[in-house]
């Protein structure tokens, strides 16, 4: 797979503009944008798996699951695609097109190899700056693994993880239980399998 395409010099307007008509979805952060690489076999099951978990168990909550179409702006300015978002309440969005929102209750990512350590630091930075983000969850796509992270009232995290599929993440954000053995469903971790690279 290809490293993804990196390109600078664009104003939040021109990516917006960019990004509602363009057939690749793009990060943008202080002016540069890069093309998200496309999911790998496995990292597309569990993502699918950890959506389908979540939008059944709120069904009756008021809490509402988002796939990884749905964009994100963090306040420190990068505009971008978790693999899975959980809003409670009504959706608050950054203009009048209605298709960047800002205030996510839950975050979720499906690590690779080469994303990773974004995942766990550059990225994991921007959505701390989000003053709605309540949890961040991380779920590994080379074995049994779920971490996540829960904000504190004096604005500290607390991490917790789960490696048994017997057992599940509890996510007190959104007041649910996670079944590993759910979000590993079908998940065959004797093949070798692709990662996704990191965008930035």
């Amino acid at each position: 797979m290809g490293l993804p395409q990196r390109v600078a010099g664009f104003t939040t307007a021109e990516y917006l503009q960019i990004e509602r008509t363009a057939a690749v979805r793009s990060e943008y952060f202080r002016g540069e944008m890069f093309a998200m690489a496309g999911d790998s076999a496995r990292h597309s099951r569990i993502k699918t798996n950890v959506l389908s978990q979540l939008n059944s168990r709120l069904k009756d909550r008021p809490c509402t699951t988002y796939d990884s179409d749905l964009r994100i702006k963090c306040p420190t300015g990068l505009y971008t695609y978790p693999d899975t978002s959980v809003v409670c309440g009504e959706l608050e969005f950054d203009d009048e097109q209605k298709d960047t929102v800002l205030n996510p209750t839950l975050l979720v990512e499906v690590l690779s190899k080469s994303t990773e350590a974004y995942d766990r630091g550059k990225k994991f930075d921007h959505y701390r700056t989000i003053p709605s983000l309540r949890e961040y969850v991380l779920v590994s796509q080379d074995e049994p693994m779920i971490q996540w992270f829960i904000r504190n009232e004096d604005d500290t995290w607390t991490l917790s993880a789960e490696s048994s599929l017997g057992q599940s993440a509890t996510l007190r954000s959104i007041g649910i239980d996670l079944p590993l053995a759910e979000v590993y469903d079908r998940v065959d971790f004797t093949v070798e399998d692709a990662t996704k690279i990191a965008p930035i």
